[in-house]
């Protein structure tokens, strides 16, 4: 599914991907405009996952955290969508997560 970006979006920042098994660490609760994503830390970086990528304290898929840094305009291939953020790759290849709610379906 292809969808065009309705406003810059700024990521923050760069992340590796962790692999699934990797442990998690919540550190707060659950984000009230982004329901069923939580605050927490993983393998020493500060970031958010989504529940259901998470049991018992452990990744339960691989996870990369990083968030495209788009411009309105832009177009995007969505790839999977979790919890109102889109996973999706760019015109220049880069691969990252962005709120559905910035984006449309042209």
């Amino acid at each position: 599914m292809q969808v065009k970006v309705l406003q810059q979006h700024n990521g923050e920042g760069q992340f590796p991907t962790f692999p699934k098994g990797t442990a998690v660490t919540l550190t707060g609760e659950e984000d009230t405009h982004f329901l069923h994503w939580f605050p927490c830390e993983i393998d020493g970086h500060a970031t958010y996952v989504p529940d259901s990528f998470i049991s018992g304290g452990v990744l339960v898929r691989d996870y990369n955290p990083t968030e495209l840094v788009q411009n309105a305009g832009d177009m995007l291939t969505v790839e999977e969508i979790v919890n109102a953020w889109l996973l999706a790759t760019n015109e220049t290849r880069q691969k990252g997560w962005i709120p559905a709610e910035i984006c449309i379906t042209p």
